[in-house]
């Protein structure tokens, strides 16, 4: 019998039969999951194992890339570990956004190191791959039937921008993960998913109210961010029909009333609604109980059946090659003159290369240390002591940007400003070349909302049995 079968023997009264252990093993899976953590939290026979893998936090690179952004050393340890502890237990494991962006190749990668590992350790057992890729036509026909909003200040994309995205994916929901678990699948792995989903699949299979469900996903799936102090450990959560308790898995991290109500602002504009695909949870009644200093109970989390399905879109476009030039300065004169200087400096190098360089560029001056984090809107009251300067340019090939680059290094070097002291230079450079070459650089095509009928027919689920 499968993993998922043995469960719903476990609950043949549902929500009545007892409680809903779930284990959130890693908030984003391939930058190291804690080990002794992990172990405590399978030592408590969990009924089901769920990890996140990626997210859109890094920008559009690695979803335009293809790339994982972990290592595959990484990557590789952490899969062992949740593989390995799923199938002792014969437990669902569950694990979203693939390879960090969650596109084709993303999960083929990350199903490359699962079948590795399944192979070299004799393990046996059904895997359900559901992807998440969306086709260019389907979000142009969208557009076309204003069924797309942005997020943000992002304009619609034209035809032009979505057939030049290298990849475009959506975020899955619940409903692509219960379909998943109704093929019997021990393993499920799934390209762009809602973090949430992950975690409130099993739940509303075995009927559990959504609200709560949903909420409790919410919080674990970050493991013990939500804690004092927040850390990765993984996190234990026990369902108990309309009410939950979180527990983290190291002694040393305390779920409070204070830090898990604080964790309803993390990657939120409303503290007291979170959108998905299928609906709304509503946070505004919810209560948070000290159970000790190390466990909070919370109840009173609603859930709301949305009139209109929809779906995030994520999509990525390249824009060209990027570089950069790394230097500091602690010359109080060029501190002073940095804008004039960059300015100038920017200046030169365009006339310089108007000319010779084909295709444009881009270049952007950052001064850390003053404003390179925040464009402050007043200059400090002391000027900073020492500041970082990048300089960072985009153009359509390398051998472009490390032209304009090293121009920008030696006209920066060397520039002259009032009070200068120095010919020899006026900016020290940590290594040598000062010129970095960082690859292909993308920005977002789309992230949009898309406004869709069914759910089903955009997310594929194949199954193998390895």
């Amino acid at each position: 019998m499968s993993a998922v079968g043995k469960l719903r023997d476990r609950f043949p009264r549902g929500p009545a039969t007892r409680p809903l252990r779930a284990l959130a093993a890693s908030g984003q899976l391939g930058y190291g999951i804690p080990e002794p953590a992990l172990i405590s939290g399978l030592a408590r026979e969990p009924d089901f194992i769920g990890c996140d893998m990626g997210s859109i936090d890094p920008g559009p690179h690695y979803l335009g890339s293809g790339q994982i952004a972990t290592s595959d050393m990484m990557t590789r340890r952490d899969l062992g570990l949740v593989l390995r502890g799923a199938r002792a237990l014969d437990v669902p494991l569950l694990l979203g956004t693939a390879g960090c962006a969650g596109a084709r190749p993303h999960l083929d990668r990350t199903l490359e190191i699962i079948r590795s590992i399944a192979a070299e350790e004799n393990l046996h057992f059904r895997l359900a791959v559901i992807s998440a890729d969306i086709p260019g036509d389907t979000v142009k026909a969208a557009r076309k039937e204003n069924r797309l909003r942005p997020l943000g200040k992002m304009a619609a994309p034209s035809d032009e921008e979505i057939d030049g995205s290298t990849h475009l994916v959506a975020q899955m929901g619940t409903e692509a993960f219960r379909r998943a678990l109704d093929t019997e699948a021990d393993v499920i792995i799934a390209g762009r998913a809602c973090d949430t989903a992950i975690f409130t699949a099993v739940p509303e299979m075995l009927g559990f109210p959504l609200g709560p469900a949903t909420h409790m996903a919410k919080i674990i799936e970050c493991t013990s961010i939500c804690c004092t102090p927040g850390g990765r450990d993984a996190m234990l959560g026990v369902l108990e029909g309309d009410t939950f308790l979180i527990e983290s898995m190291n002694p040393e991290r305390h779920a409070t009333p204070m830090s898990v109500a604080a964790h309803a602002l993390y990657e939120q504009a409303d503290p007291y609604q979170v959108h998905e695909p299928e609906g709304t949870l509503h946070l505004d009644e919810v209560v948070y109980e000290a159970i000790d200093d190390h466990r909070v109970r919370v109840h009173g989390a609603r859930w709301e059946d949305a009139a209109q399905l929809s779906i995030k879109l994520e999509g990525a476009i390249p824009v060209g090659e990027r570089g950069m030039v790394l230097a500091g300065a602690a010359d109080p004169r060029f501190i002073a003159a940095v804008d004039e200087i960059t300015e100038a400096v920017e200046k030169t190098v365009r006339d310089l290369l108007g000319e010779t360089l084909a295709g444009d560029f881009q270049l952007f001056f950052r001064v850390y240390g003053r404003d390179g984090v925040v464009p402050w809107p007043d200059p400090p009251a002391e000027p900073p002591r020492e500041v970082f300067v990048m300089v960072e340019c985009i153009a359509p090939t390398a051998d472009q940007v490390k032209t304009v680059l090293a121009c920008c290094k030696q006209y920066l070097l060397h520039h002259g400003f009032p009070g200068r002291l120095s010919t020899a230079g006026n900016i020290a450079f940590p290594f040598t070349p000062p010129e970095v070459l960082a690859g292909p650089a993308y920005r977002f095509s789309l992230y949009h909302v898309m406004q869709v009928d069914e759910l089903a027919p955009l997310f594929p689920i194949q199954v193998e049995e390895l």
